[in-house]
């Protein structure tokens, strides 16, 4: 009862910060908020309910099966018989009926067990792939966390391009009406304005876009907008593909459990070869004033199997024989296909790791670049084109920094992803 008072004075509390424009989100805010609100991981939530329903179903077999009908009937003429010549009816033509029936089945040596047992390992496989629906949904979250941070840096970028191109064209224009320049550097600097000026807007572009997709994630309006925490959440993890690893993701669970429910499966389908043990009871009244007794209770106790059906029960047990086959070889598949996500997730931290550093000591040296160009200009020793180069340098410098940093935290978020910790 605590944690249910906690977890829902949590999710009142987040969404309000929600609600309010220039809110600070951490990315556990945005994770906690996709676990409540988002509608694909809600409707995928209804699986478990479905399964259950599907045990209970299996359960059914247990229990006893009870009828009843009940009815009336009229005919032109009541029901005769022929003796000695002369007509006697045996049945008023007017009556009343009602049938009330149990059936049982004692014994299938084991049909049930299996049938039941399979049930509850497809609940528990719709646990697991929820889980894994539950870590690729906090995967995309995490990705259209640090795109927006990644966008709003590049824009960030973008916009210091755009103020040194303008100063760089007034001081352009200013020496061409000095006569010191010609008019190739105005022209020059005018289109690199412009090519400047698109990749702004780009990047204002990517950025609201990141914003659709992280609110539509998260369940929350398309018009909010809020202040996203800076930070690295993730401390790095173990790359290596282990055993373990592999053993922790749902979706790998969830494919053993499958390739067990099919063991049960083809247990059923092989039980369908044995014969049944039954009881049936019964209270059948028929209202008839030409007899005595108009009730009839009876009790059986028989064994009932299949001769031939055109080879269904072979055919249902191969299928099953073929399914298990099937998921064993998609498990040993799977297992294969997580290794190597896990391999390329920790190779790809290792070295989005080693970019940053080096991106970190670029940057320095694209600005002091830009810095010697300016003043090579302004002095007259220096060309635009290599003043604008420099300015161009420094801003692919600073992308390729930016795009490091979040490409870091990206992979370690993959990497606990591979590894099923996420």
């Amino acid at each position: 009862m605590t944690r249910l008072f906690s977890l829902s004075l949590a999710l009142l509390t987040l969404a309000w910060a929600l609600t309010c424009e220039g809110a600070t989100l951490t990315l556990n805010d945005c994770l906690a908020r996709a676990s409540a609100e988002n509608r694909a991981l809600q409707a995928t939530a209804f699986d478990d309910a479905i399964a259950g329903q599907g045990v209970t179903l299996a359960e059914s077999a247990w229990f006893p099966r009870i009828d009843f009908q009940g009815g009336y009937t009229s005919q032109l003429a009541e029901q005769k018989i022929t003796f000695n010549s002369v007509a006697v009816p045996t049945q008023d033509a007017n009556y009343g009926f009602f049938s009330l029936s149990l059936n049982y089945l004692l014994y299938d040596f084991g049909r049930r067990e299996a049938k039941n047992r399979h049930a509850e390992l497809l609940q528990e496989i719709t646990t697991d792939q929820y889980q894994g629906r539950k870590q690729e949904l906090f995967l995309q979250v995490v990705q259209g966390y640090y795109g927006i941070l990644r966008a709003g840096k590049l824009l960030h970028a973008a916009d210091d391009e755009v103020t040194r191109l303008k100063e760089h064209l007034r001081v352009a224009k200013s020496l061409y009406e000095q006569g010191v320049v010609t008019r190739n550097d105005l022209l020059q600097a005018e289109v690199r304005l412009a090519g400047s000026r698109q990749r702004q807007l780009s990047a204002a572009n990517e950025l609201e876009k990141g914003w659709l997709l992280l609110n539509y994630l998260t369940g929350a309006p398309p018009t909010f907008r809020g202040d996203l925490e800076e930070g690295a959440p993730y401390a790095a993890t173990s790359g290596t593909a282990d055993d373990d690893a592999v053993a922790s993701r749902p979706e790998y669970r969830a494919q053993e459990k499958t390739v067990k429910a099919g063991e049960f499966q083809v247990t059923e389908s092989g039980r369908a070869y044995y014969p049944e043990l039954f009881f049936r009871g019964g209270i059948d009244y028929v209202e008839n004033s030409m007899v005595k007794e108009q009730v009839i209770y009876a009790a059986s106790v028989g064994v009932r199997f299949n001769i031939f059906e055109g080879n269904a029960t072979t055919a249902r047990l191969r299928q099953a024989v073929a399914r298990r086959s099937q998921d064993e070889v998609r498990l040993t598949d799977l297992g294969a296909q997580l290794r190597l996500e896990l391999s390329f997730a920790g190779r790809d931290a290792a070295v989005a790791k080693e970019r940053i550093t080096v991106t970190e000591q670029s940057i320095t040296q694209a600005e002091e670049n830009v810095r010697i160009n300016e003043n090579r200009y302004l002095e007259k020793v220096g060309t635009a084109t290599e003043l604008l180069d420099s300015q161009t340098l420094l801003t692919q410098t600073r992308v390729d920094h930016y795009t490091a940093l979040y490409d870091y935290q990206l992979a370690l978020a993959r990497v606990k992803r591979a590894r099923g910790e996420l």
